[in-house]
């Protein structure tokens, strides 16, 4: 599972020449590169996998690619592991009409025009069932109507809780349900700056991206539903007063800034009891685990009556349109998409209903309220609406980051607005 960050959007165009640098990590890799992915002289045939994934994640990833061989003698499946520098890769590959056969996807707007579109394959499939999916996540993998990736994992993000801090505080702990009203007067309570400790951290340059579910939750938006409309949304009243949310309690300092430059992370600082409410993905659960945190998750706050709003940050499965397997990568794709591989990623959420009700994973109480909010997050995030997304993101997020620093939102927010109206000409 990847967190989706627009700045690395920026890294996309990236010169074909950059092929060969790419290439050097391993004779496999190279000799993959030139043989296509062929049949080799002893008949098997190759298909190419690309992640992200590292460490552990990438052990689990190489396990499926076993599997898959188990379940099809004659194929060899090579993992290809980009790394951080996984979107430079992809990029270079598909530059030189080379790309591996499936990859991780995130990032459709960019990659578009070199993805096969799934339906064809999956409506003549049926053992594929779509309505085992939670039906949000093909929001993030659809474009034009057509699905260009198989939902691989993903998060929500929910409100973690110290539960110590609480206690000692004799505060009952948030439910499900709550508001940004109850959320800041326990925030309020639960800081003492003397002691260093706050209610609540907030990063110094928010990503927008995460930043969505918050505007959301009030009735506001970045951009119109197609794409087309700033003025009015990106500066309404409703997205500056959730975003005045934040800075207005860095400003009476029932919150602090954590992870920035020469600062701890928002995880650490959370760790060591100094924030009593962190907001996040998955990403940080089992680390707190190991750590024996005394924590719990909730849902993210409403605004009043207001129903709250998620945003998802997710990852798929995609074939290349240049792929010379395709049939073979589709196979690979359900097979990764199957509770058996499903079940194999421990690292990820599962996104197979039936998977999560036999693994009773609602049932848990720190897992069940990501699932909760995943049942909130049908809204479309503003990078698949507008093809100019990364420059409009420039604007936002420069005013953003300079809102949490305590200048004025509802001025920093209608330049941005202005500023970006030129793009969707």
């Amino acid at each position: 599972m990847r967190k989706i960050s627009i700045t690395a959007m920026i890294l996309l165009l990236i010169s074909m020449f950059s092929l060969a640098a790419c290439s050097s990590s391993g004779s496999s890799e190279n000799k993959a590169a030139g043989d296509g992915g062929n049949s080799d002289t002893k008949g098997t045939t190759t298909l190419r996998f690309a992640t992200w994934d590292s460490g552990e994640a990438l052990k689990i990833q190489q396990d499926i690619a076993k599997k898959f061989e188990e379940k099809n003698p004659g194929v060899k499946v090579q993992v290809e592991a980009y790394g951080d520098g996984f979107d430079q890769k992809l990029a270079a590959s598909f530059g030189a009409k080379n790309p591996p056969d499936v990859m991780y996807m995130w990032n459709f707007p960019a990659y578009v025009e070199s993805l096969e579109p799934l339906d064809q394959y999956i409506k003549g499939d049926p053992e594929m069932d779509l309505n085992d999916y939670y039906q949000g996540l093909f929001n993030y993998s659809s474009l034009n109507g057509k699905i260009y990736g198989m939902p691989a994992g993903f998060t929500t993000r929910v409100v973690y809780y110290n539960k110590d801090l609480f206690d000692q505080a004799k505060i009952p702990y948030p439910k499900d349900g709550w508001t940004w009203d109850d959320f800041k007067q326990i925030a309020k309570k639960l800081s003492d700056p003397s002691k260093k400790q706050y209610g609540f951290g907030v990063v110094p340059e928010p990503d927008t991206y995460d930043l969505q579910g918050l505007i959301w939750s009030n009735g506001g938006s970045y951009i119109s539903d197609d794409g087309k409309k700033i003025n009015g949304y990106m500066n309404s009243p409703e997205t500056i007063e959730a975003i005045s949310v934040l800075s207005d309690m860095l400003k009476d300092k029932s919150a602090v800034l954590v992870g920035g430059k020469n600062q701890q992370s928002g995880d650490d600082i959370f760790k060591a009891g100094k924030i009593a409410m962190w907001e996040s993905g998955v990403w940080p659960l089992e680390g707190f685990k190991q750590a024996k945190i005394n924590f719990g998750t909730v849902e993210v706050p409403s605004f009043g009556s207001k129903p709250a709003k998620g945003v998802i940050a997710s990852s798929a499965v995609s074939i290349a349109k240049d792929s010379k397997h395709k049939d073979l990568a589709y196979k690979f794709v359900k097979f990764y998409s199957s509770p058996e591989a499903i079940k194999m990623r421990t690292a990820d959420l599962p996104v197979r209903i039936s998977v999560v009700k036999e693994m009773k994973m609602e049932q848990d109480p720190n897992l069940s309220p990501f699932y909760k909010m995943l049942e909130r997050s049908d809204n479309t995030p503003a990078f698949l609406l507008n093809k100019n997304w990364n420059e409009i993101n420039r604007n936002l997020s420069a005013a953003i980051n300079a809102v949490m620093l305590g200048q004025d939102a509802k001025k920093l927010l209608n330049t941005a607005a202005e500023d970006s109206e030129r793009y969707l000409k």
